[in-house]
């Protein structure tokens, strides 16, 4: 099925769009040809995913939207971005999102659909929306945990070169098409000596287990702040901004940025 090809327009040079940039340029050159997301995703999509992307609504009565995807291996695809992004990452990290998507799955076999999602579903949604992975050496990583901002990005900046910030959650990435200083990660420690994205992947699908998904082992991270990623960012006073680089004081008394759900 065709459609009107009218998808608002993604800067793919943006530097955190690195790893989806190739393949997003073939979708959006398909898309606008009046190809749906799902049959441009169907096109472009590489081996390793094993799962079909179908057009939205596929929807079954009483069945949930990560049951149907489990039971039926399709993902059901709406003509936006969201549903774009979500499909590029299915393609760039296909066994991480499959092992997602079973953890969700048996969660709801063994409690049910409730009104609350629960820990364990509650942080697998908050991992497929908005994650990042974050391959850097300890002192980095302890001082983003610490929310140590002007550590982090000024006596530690030089360390960034080591560091890459990988964004996972569709919705942040969603997001990201008209970047603003206060869009959050829930960021997810991942091995440094990775390379490659199939091997961050494999990588990944091991780590997520139910209960340290459960555990929410996430730091929170402004990802304008990453160096290289917002030219406003050399200044240091981009960093003394306590509406968004916000301390650990705040933080334990609840008091969060507003893009972030944790």
């Amino acid at each position: 099925m065709r459609h009107s090809g009218k998808l608002p327009e993604v800067d793919w040079q943006q530097p955190w769009l690195a790893p989806y940039a190739g393949l997003g340029r073939q979708l959006a050159a398909s898309v606008a040809d009046g190809v749906s997301v799902a049959a441009a995703l169907t096109r472009h999509a590489g081996p390793a995913l094993s799962f079909e992307f179908v057009a939205a609504p596929v929807a079954k009565p009483g069945l949930p939207y990560e049951t149907l995807v489990f039971t039926t291996r399709s993902i059901p695809t709406r003509d936006n971005l969201h549903d774009l992004f979500n499909g590029l990452c299915w393609s760039v990290f296909p066994q991480a999102k499959q092992r997602l998507n079973q953890l969700q799955a048996a969660e709801i076999a063994a409690t049910g659909v409730r009104t609350a999602r629960g820990p364990l579903r509650d942080a697998i949604t908050l991992f497929d929306e908005n994650a990042a992975l974050f391959q850097a050496p300890d002192m980095l990583w302890q001082a983003l945990a610490a929310r140590q901002w002007r550590r982090l990005f000024g006596e530690l900046r030089p360390l960034w070169r080591e560091a890459r910030l990988t964004l996972f959650g569709h919705a942040l990435l969603e997001k990201l098409g008209r970047p603003y200083k206060s869009i959050t990660a829930h960021v997810w420690r991942a091995d440094p000596a990775l390379q490659s994205l199939s091997e961050l992947d494999a990588w990944l699908a091991q780590d997520l287990t139910p209960d340290k998904l459960a555990r929410k082992p996430f730091a929170t991270l402004p990802v304008l702040g990453v160096p290289g990623w917002c030219g406003a960012n050399e200044d240091p006073a981009f960093y003394r901004d306590a509406e968004v680089f916000r301390g650990a004081a705040q933080s334990r008394k609840g008091h969060v940025p507003s893009d972030t759900k944790a």
